[in-house]
């Protein structure tokens, strides 16, 4: 994967729902194990969403620390 695009995942605010307002990294791993079991959004953002949960699942969230835009 492209570390831009990596970052870009991280960083990308979550648009709708219980968590809005919070960066993928920062959801917690219930919510996307949720999101696993009824289905990712179309687009990108379920693009997105996967992803995190695979990083989650396999224990890589403290790896990607550094890329996380402090705003």
């Amino acid at each position: 994967m492209d570390p831009q695009q990596l970052k870009l995942t991280i960083n990308q605010i979550m648009p709708f729902g219980k968590y809005a307002g919070r960066k993928l990294i920062h959801l917690p791993e219930p919510y996307l194990v949720w999101f696993a079991k009824q289905g990712f959004p179309e687009g990108k953002l379920g693009q997105q969403l996967a992803l995190m949960y695979e990083i989650k699942l396999n224990g890589m969230e403290s790896m990607l620390t550094p890329l996380i835009d402090n705003d």
